[in-house]
């Protein structure tokens, strides 16, 4: 079992872009950094993993949906946990807060307003490959969401879009996703099971 930092507020060494340039997000006052121009990604592979995120959404009152305060989690770099402003939604789908996009909705909504910040605590274990290299049993998840539980012991069969690996892998890196709003996200890190 090994912990490992991504971002405690002092710098940016434990991510690199897609291409494996050092990235360019800003590190705020706060301790925070907000989406720049690119996603990024972590120089830390895991396989069965907790990973802990804290991210705040941008308040943008005048937009809705996808445009308001979109960025993504992407556990193993391919499956795409959802940031989204989606405070007040009484019946949350995949592509809100919560959701595994494209896969599984967030069994309720567990969301706080806008510059409020949020946690995801995000139980990981890694698919199972036999001595062939053929997955024997897909990845499975469980995220507590500020506190709450919004997937049980999912299975993820499939990558979702967008993701830097078009299926899935035994050990990954994660992934925050540019989506063109100002998330900020701070205390970061991932503890191998």
């Amino acid at each position: 079992m090994a912990k490992y930092i991504l971002f405690d507020g002092k710098n940016t060494d434990m991510w690199t872009t897609r291409e494996g340039a050092p990235i360019n997000w800003k590190i705020n006052d706060d301790g925070s950094m907000t989406v720049g121009n690119e996603d990024i990604v972590s120089t830390v592979k895991f396989g069965d993993a907790h990973i802990h995120v804290e991210w705040k959404e941008p308040d943008m009152p005048d937009c809705t949906g996808q445009a308001k305060g979109n960025s993504g989690v992407y556990i193993h770099g391919c499956y795409e946990l959802q940031v989204l402003d989606s405070y007040g939604i009484e019946n949350p789908k995949s592509n809100d807060c919560g959701g595994i996009y494209c896969m599984y909705s967030p069994r309720t909504n567990a969301c706080k307003p806008a510059l409020e910040w949020q946690t995801y605590d995000i139980y990981l274990r890694a698919p199972r490959y036999n001595e062939k290299g053929e997955m024997t049993e897909c990845a499975r998840a469980t995220i507590i969401q500020n506190g709450i539980c919004v997937q049980n012991n999912i299975l993820l069969h499939q990558a979702t879009p967008g993701g830097i690996t078009e299926g899935p892998v035994k050990e990954g890196p994660l992934m925050l996703q540019d989506h063109g709003n100002p998330v900020s996200f701070r205390n970061v890190w991932v503890e191998t099971l």
